[in-house]
């Protein structure tokens, strides 16, 4: 309640007439609305405020005796707007036509600036923050994320990096001319404009998820926020149902990780590059190229990789001069051929080329394209094939939003641009595009200010667009996302922003015109945004996908696998159906041995009645398959002419074969539609507080996320915080554990600030706090109640893995569970390991982790304080890999390298404004250091990476530092 009464009073401010503690006394006019908006949330209200300024402050300047402040003893503002800036206003500001009648005793400094919106935003908690952060990044925001999170308060601070700031001179002596005054305002008024483009954007993306007076529903454990009905819907699709939000998904499909074999995982680990069906080869292969990430330091990359599903084999491609390393370009396979089309080798340099990869040749070839018209650079377009021809839609060109198509004709290697009738789509980039018949569909993408969750058809015999008449409940608005086509289904799956679609998968029936939606199971953490998506038979292979995640670092997605094939069980439109026909149910007997073989056929053919449940009979010898009215009534006449394919005429034979017989349904259990945990959990939990007569109002508290940890789910540490839970704790705990399907429930809790950093998770359901985590083939053993996890530093530790260690000694002062060990021994192949660690909780773990892993033999464990137990003299790599910073034990490192020198991995968390200085702080300390224990070493910044934002304005990196002895 606490939350509540600091918004209302903050509120009840905003609505008084009085002037507030602003220097302007009152909010930005421009920005209202925005904040009617957060205000209306109930998980949100602002503190304070600025919608973005043009102003020139006249400042004292600074003496010996003071320290420069932007407002330093009496400055003031000479100019400010909240608006766009009137030229001739701040000239005869700068350059009065008569001197000032009372100037100030000595000169002040005169600056001019732009500041961009930046708003503090309270929150409940820290869900409801991560979720506006990264509503706020998706928007342009970038240097937006959670600046407090005490017990008592969660503030987000909203804000960007379009800053300027140029000193002008001073009150006697202005050193710009007028001409470059004009200049700074026309860039100072651009500036604006590209902060109110964003802030609108921000507004847009709002109201899409729920504000403006909207509610909250918690859906799926995620946060599921419904569309103001009085705003609109924010895409532009003219649906039929009146119901146009996103609701419980209407049917489930399996989601697996598959094993990758022969290449390394890591290389999938990437995002923004494309992957496309080779169905010519045997098997049929999926065929990855470029995309940022890879193994090792991220990049942009040009790697050739062929995946084989059926086996997870991935091979890479060599073969020989190829396309430069890029992300956002487009793959398209006509025939044997696969063109590459655009993309972005850096911020710079952005592409038009084309490029055929000639598989059965086994080379690549840069084509000399022709045309009337000339095919601008472009990424984050969108392509499809029909024929021979390539279609091409939209993209990024530098700040140009495009809105072209433009044809590539394979045969004579021609561009055509087409000026299409009909219902125009905006411009737009991270969109996409399939081909269906002689139809190209595209769906969503960004525009500039919002996400797009519009719907367009293309037929490309008439050149005509239409934006598409839909049912059922579309898609939410999204951008970098993927789109396939599959049978007679267009499916829609991840994109930005992430909470609202992130276990859906959106299937538009082009039978019937229809939107269903699909519940992903199992489909854990993985992030699918800019991942690709390919059929393989009845397969669809999502591979890639991720972000640069605030305060948590790079992020990957693993290769996922969803079968398909259940959808052509049923319509979908039946499968919610919990009505068994009025006619008799009928089953299909079938022997046990023959039950395997002859079950597949009745799914392949979609005889199979998925509504009911399979049973044995009770003598243990005959399986009974719930078979379909249609297939009853064909079994029952023997009348093959209804079968129109030979194929499903042959495996008629076959079930016949197997001594089918058709027999009344005894045990009729219909398969109800999944609830979601979360729905499960809020009835279990109902019932139980209905019992003791508690107030419904503790549903409100029920969590709407939780995170696994192996077998542990862990509830947020926010949850179950009413001291009425804990008079019904012994009932409620199992019951909310049955609900999430877990074996074991925690309760998070803040890493503890002892030295040892123990954990603090409470167990609530289970014996004991010992899970087993499988990251990049390592197995991480510990005991989640005692030792933290540290997710954010994935892509270092896949860093120090794409190390070449071979015949290298290591040593790891800060060793925890093994996070960097057991990367080290198992990836980068060093010979051995000294594991310096003082946490006994964390040393059981990592003892475990080494004979779990089998790299004990290549590991010394050392433990205690490592400034007394670090071996000297025998390494060639010393980790030191704690934050906020390891400077006590770098003296320690020092000792433990070999005489001749060798490699410093230094973390620390970092001011980015000091990067630099605190790199050159490593560098002469440890050089220091080195001539104090007698080594005269040259020691060289090598590289210095940038692991993730640990706060705003504060980034874990670390430094590779070189040391090597200085001849003579």
């Amino acid at each position: 309640m606490e939350f509540e009464k600091r918004k209302a009073a903050t509120l009840s401010i905003f609505g008084s007439s009085e002037s507030d503690k602003s220097p302007k006394g009152s909010i930005d006019a421009p920005i209202i609305p925005l904040l009617d908006a957060i205000n209306a949330h109930p998980s949100y209200y602002t503190t304070s405020s600025c919608s973005g300024r043009i102003s020139i402050l006249s400042q004292p300047k600074p003496s010996a005796a003071t320290t420069a402040k932007k407002k330093a003893g009496g400055g003031s503002w000479l100019f400010i707007t909240h608006e766009s800036a009137d030229q001739a206003t701040v000239i005869s500001l700068l350059f009065p036509p008569e001197p000032m009648p009372n100037p100030p005793p000595s000169p002040y400094e005169l600056v001019l600036r732009f500041e961009p919106l930046i708003i503090a935003v309270e929150c409940k908690d820290v869900d409801s923050a991560q979720f506006l952060v990264s509503l706020a990044i998706s928007c342009g925001f970038r240097e937006s994320g959670i600046t407090s999170a005490s017990k008592k308060r969660v503030i987000v601070g909203i804000r960007c990096s379009i800053r300027m700031e140029v000193p002008l001179g001073d009150s006697d002596n202005v050193l710009v001319s007028r001409n470059y005054v004009k200049f700074l305002i026309g860039v100072a008024n651009q500036k604006m404009e590209a902060n109110w483009k964003r802030t609108q954007g921000f507004l847009a993306a709002l109201k899409e998820n729920g504000f403006m007076g909207g509610n909250v529903e918690a859906e799926n454990g995620e946060l599921g926020l419904v569309e103001d009905k009085q705003d609109g819907a924010s895409d532009d699709v003219e649906r039929i149902s009146s119901d146009s939000r996103t609701g419980v998904p209407d049917h489930n499909l399996k989601v697996t990780q598959f094993p990758i074999v022969g290449e390394s995982m890591e290389k999938l680990f990437l995002w923004g590059h494309t992957s496309c069906t080779l169905a010519n080869l045997v098997p049929s292969s999926v065929l990855v190229f470029g995309g940022f990430g890879g193994k090792g330091r991220h990049a942009r990359r040009n790697d050739s990789l062929l995946l084989d599903p059926s086996s997870g084999a991935l091979t890479t491609l060599d073969f020989g001069f190829g396309p430069s390393p890029r992300l956002g370009h487009t793959a398209s396979v006509v025939g044997e051929l696969v063109f590459i089309v655009g993309g972005r080798t850096d911020p710079l340099n952005i592409l038009n080329e084309v490029w055929v990869l000639d598989m059965p040749g086994k080379q690549w070839r840069l084509i000399e394209c022709s045309g009337s018209s000339s095919f601008p650079p472009r990424h984050r377009h969108a392509a499809a094939v029909v024929g021979s021809n390539i279609y091409v839609f939209g993209g990024l060109n530098n700040d140009l939003i495009l809105s072209s198509l433009h044809v590539f004709n394979t045969t004579n290697l021609q561009w055509e641009e087409v000026v299409a009738n009909g219902d125009q789509p905006c411009p737009r980039h991270s969109h996409s595009m399939v081909a269906h018949a002689s139809n190209l569909f595209m769906f969503g993408g960004h525009n500039g200010d919002q996400a797009l969750g519009d719907l367009y058809s293309l037929d490309i015999n008439t050149y005509t667009w239409r934006k598409e008449k839909t049912s059922g409940k579309s898609p939410s608005a999204r951008f970098s996302h993927s789109m396939f086509v599959y049978k007679r289904f267009i499916g829609i799956i991840g994109g930005c922003p992430v909470n609202q679609h992130f276990q859906d998968l959106a299937l538009l029936d082009l039978e019937t015109h229809a939107w269903t939606h699909v519940r992903l199971d199992c489909i854990g953490k993985e992030l699918l945004v800019r991942s690709t998506s390919s059929i393989v038979e009845d397969q669809l292979f999502m591979i890639g996908g991720g972000a640069a995640c605030y305060a948590f670092g790079t992020k990957f997605s693993e290769p996922l696998k969803i079968d398909l094939l259940p959808l052509l069980e049923k319509k979908l439109e039946s499968a919610n159906s919990n009505d068994v026909d009025c006619q008799r149910p009928w089953v299909l007997q079938l022997e046990k041995e023959n039950a395997k073989q002859g079950k597949d056929i009745l799914k392949r053919f979609g005889w199979l009645d998925i509504r009911r449940k399979v049973y044995s009979l009770d003598d243990g010898l005959h399986i009974c398959f719930p078979i379909t009215e249609e297939f009853s009534a064909i079994f029952s006449d023997g009348d093959r002419s209804q079968l129109n394919e030979v194929s499903c005429s042959a495996a008629f034979s076959l079930l016949k074969e197997f001594g089918g017989s058709k027999v009344e349904d005894k045990v009729i259990e219909v398969r109800r539609v999944a609830k979601s945990p979360l729905q499960v959990m809020k009835e279990a939990v109902a019932g139980l507080i209905e019992e003791k007569s508690l107030s419904q109002e503790l549903l409100d508290e029920l969590p709407i996320r939780w995170e696994r940890l192996g077998d542990i789910v862990v509830l947020p540490v926010t949850s179950f915080k009413d001291p009425a839970w804990d008079s019904i704790g012994h009932e409620l705990w199992p019951i909310i554990a049955t609900s999430l399907s877990a074996r074991r429930l925690a309760r998070q809790g803040r890493v503890a600030s002892t030295g040892t950093r123990d954990s603090t998770l409470e167990l609530l359901v289970g014996h004991n706090g010992w899970v087993d985590h499988r990251e990049n083939g390592i197995t991480y053993s510990f005991d989640a109640t005692k030792c933290m996890f540290s997710w954010g530093n994935l892509s270092e530790k896949l860093r120090m893995g794409g190390m070449n260690c071979e015949n290298e000694v290591v040593v790891d002062l800060f060793a925890g569970i093994g996070y960097f060990v057991l990367p080290f021994l198992l990836r980068a192949k060093a010979k051995q390991v000294y594991a310096c660690e003082w946490n006994p909780n964390a040393i059981e773990a990592l003892k475990r982790n080494l004979e779990l892993n089998s790299v004990s033999n290549r590991c010394v464990v050392l433990e205690g304080d490592n400034r007394l137990t670090a071996p000297k003299e025998v390494a060639d790599r010393v980790c030191l890999g704690l934050i906020p910073t390891s400077e006590g034990s770098w003296l320690t490192a020092i000792n433990a390298l070999k005489r001749e020198g060798g490699v410093l991995h230094v973390h620390g968390n970092v001011k980015d404004s000091e990067e630099a200085a605190w790199t050159q702080h490593v560098v002469t300390s440890l050089e220091n250091m080195a001539r104090s224990e007698g080594r005269v070493w040259e020691v060289v910044a090598e590289h210095v990476e940038r692991v993730k934002w640990y706060a705003p304005h504060i980034r874990h990196v670390v430094v590779d530092v070189r040391c090597r002895p200085i001849p003579g």
